[in-house]
This record gives structure tokens, sequence and C-alpha cells, in this order.
């Protein structure tokens, strides 16, 4: 792993580090619950039951279960952009700091303790205007990549939109293409670049 990439956690007790006491216990149980079920298959008596709360009482916590969804997704992005603002602070040239924010995507991404990926990819299951809400965040999250491949020295005639579009396509399905132990992900990333520049 890059020793210049800061770890800001990605597990269920990281997604909820802004909370405190029993709405703490209840965010943790409930990313738990999500990452391992689904937002479709997780019910409020799931978290209710995982939590000791029932009823009234879990409803203190949360409004529903799709405000809790947005929440932990907004987290989980939160994260991950802490997490790449700091990685490429450091750098200076553009293409530097396009490979530490692509390194420490693809370590978001292949990590498979990381409890958020499941809850940040599972957009396309929940109704209409949940998914709406979350993609506000998600286009805000990709800012960080517009303004980094906007600093690139590009050939005028490269569309960015598509470049950068086509690249975080490349690393957000990485999971499902990237075979365990061939390549770091510091490694996927210079390739990528690579590819990219030539």
């Amino acid at each position: 792993m890059n020793e210049d990439i800061p770890q800001t956690s990605l597990s269920a007790s990281g997604l909820a580090r802004h909370a405190t006491g029993r709405r703490r216990e209840v965010l943790i149980e409930a990313a738990q619950i999500f990452a391992e079920k689904g937002y479709k298959a997780t019910s409020m008596r799931d978290i209710g039951r995982a939590t000791g709360l029932l009823g009234g009482s879990l409803y203190h916590h949360i409004r529903s279960k799709d405000d809790l969804f947005v929440e932990l997704h907004n987290a989980a992005l939160d994260a991950a952009e802490e997490r790449i603002a700091a990685a490429v602070s450091s750098a200076t040239e553009p293409w530097d700091r396009l490979d530490k924010a692509c390194t420490c995507l693809l370590q978001i991404q292949l990590d498979p303790q990381s409890i958020a990926l499941p809850i940040m990819n599972d957009y396309r299951s929940v109704p209409d205007d949940v998914q709406k809400r979350m993609l506000a965040r998600r286009d805000a999250f990709e800012g960080q990549f517009r303004d980094l491949v906007d600093a690139l020295p590009l050939p005028a005639e490269f569309d960015r939109s598509i470049f950068r579009n086509f690249l975080l396509s490349a690393m957000n399905t990485a999971p499902s293409w990237v075979r365990p132990g061939r390549f770091s992900p510091a490694e996927i990333a210079q390739q990528l670049l690579h590819i990219f520049r030539h």
C-alpha cells in the first residue's frame, strides 16, 4: 500500500465517525447490514434487531431507511474524498496529482475490507428520488477528478469529459476485472495513466 496515501477508514465505524452514542451504534450496524444484504433486502426490522432498538426507539435515531442509506452513502464518499484530497496535496505536477488520486481511488475500490464500497455501488437498487440525492453527491465527488483532468496538458481535440468519465469507469469497475495479487492499486493506476497518456 502506498505510504503517501492516508488511510481514512471506510469501515462501518469510519462511516459513523462523526456520530456519538446510540446513534453511532445504529449507523455502524446499519452500514454492515446494508453492505452485506444490499438496500432492497435490508429492512428497518433488521436494523432494529441488530441494535436492540424497535419501533419508536429506532426512529428516534433515524427518520427512514432511505435517509439512513443516503447518509451512509454520503459518508462513504466524504471519507473517500478526504483520502483523495490528502493524497494529491503533496504533488504539484498535474499527471502526478492524477496518479495519486487514481491510486487512492483504486485502493478504496479494491479493498475487500471496505464496507463503504457495497454501499456506494448499490445506488441502482434504490427508489428514484433517493437515487437523485445520491447521484447529486456522486457528481460533487467526481468534481475532484474534473479539476484534476482539467489541469492536464491534453491536446485541444481531447474532450476532457469523455477522458474523465472513461477513466472513472475503468476504476469504478476494477473489482470486476482486477485479479487479486497480480498488480497493486498503484501499479494499476500507473498502467491506466500510461494508456491514457499515450
